[in-house]
């Protein structure tokens, strides 16, 4: 097997030899529920917080990991995830009316500046049928133009009967978890492809049947094409900070392998975090049996790229 994004290389101040590849994203994460410092050790060079709040994540401009992010979620007033106790007021706003003038309380547009004025890179919506209400249609079709008029596209929290069918007939850029209630329909999926839509994995805060879903989802998603981004939900939970093996491990085995799995970690989506000056270091030599790379991978670690000449 051979890795078309990886080289050889030796480490310029250890000498250790090993490969050298793109710096990773983690597509889905929180901050406010992590210690973010953690993360470059183990191998995590940006991240994409996809529900936090505006102006604090708006004060993190430098240092390791770089970051996106889509400010606070934008829900149905009494909707997920208002009332949960990792969700502070400042990270969630109630929307409800579907105007597109500026300035509008609970309305559409005011919402969407409120996160973009703040630095949002993409603008994150509760389509969460399972634990409250959810906008309605014309309150989500508000919010996706309104987002793509300040140049940002919109991400779906889709959970419950129908919402993912909603997220895919509205245009959304892509889901915060692949799907996990129930098989999606083979005309569903090709849909999605179709409209380009991207799914993040977070395939490990899963167990049992929605696991199984959501890896025979992934599945056939990738295989029509999709575009599968590498994402945790980090803070969801005891997950590892960093890289994640069993995250990994199961986007393997949805089919997303190799340098496909390699791009859905270093996928630029939905900005260009990180930059170039970073790159993953893994000790050792790319391995040749497939199954061994979500292992591999997960040993990675953040390197100043021109700390990484070629070594062949």
């Amino acid at each position: 097997m051979t890795l078309a994004t990886a080289r050889p290389t030796r480490r310029a101040l250890t000498g250790v030899a090993g490969t050298a590849l793109p710096a990773f994203v983690d597509h889905h994460v929180h901050l406010h529920l992590i210690d973010p410092e953690r993360l470059a050790a183990r191998g995590i060079a940006g991240v994409v917080d996809l529900g936090g709040d505006p102006v604090a994540l708006a004060r993190r401009t430098t240092g390791l990991p770089r970051v996106a992010y889509a400010g606070a979620f934008l829900t149905a007033p009494g909707g997920y995830p208002r009332g949960r106790g990792w969700a502070p007021d400042a990270i969630v706003r109630d929307v409800w009316d579907a105007s597109l003038h500026p300035g509008v309380v609970g309305g559409a547009r005011t919402a969407v500046d409120e996160q973009a004025d703040a630095g949002a890179s993409v603008i994150k919506i509760a389509l969460h049928a399972d634990a409250g209400p959810v906008v309605s249609d014309d309150v989500l079709a508000a919010v996706i133009v309104a987002a793509a008029e300040r140049g940002l596209a919109v991400v779906a929290h889709a959970q419950g009967a129908g919402q993912v069918e909603r997220a895919v007939e509205a245009g959304v850029s892509a889901l915060a978890h692949t799907p996990f209630d129930a098989r999606v329909s083979r005309r569903l999926v090709s849909r999605a492809v179709t409209a380009g839509q991207a799914w993040i994995s977070t395939l490990d805060i899963h167990r049992g049947a929605e696991r199984e879903h959501a890896v025979a989802n992934l599945r056939a998603f990738a295989a029509r094409g999709g575009r599968v981004l590498y994402g945790t939900d980090l803070g969801n939970g005891p997950l590892p900070v960093g890289l994640n093996r069993r995250e990994l491990l199961a986007v393997h085995e949805a089919g997303v392998r190799g340098d496909a799995l390699i791009a859905a970690l270093a996928d630029p989506w939905p900005a260009t975090v990180p930059d170039e000056a970073v790159s993953t270091f893994v000790a050792g030599p790319a391995p040749t049996d497939p199954d061994d790379v979500p292992t591999w991978l997960s040993r990675g670690t953040v390197v100043p790229t021109e700390e990484l000449p070629r070594a062949d």
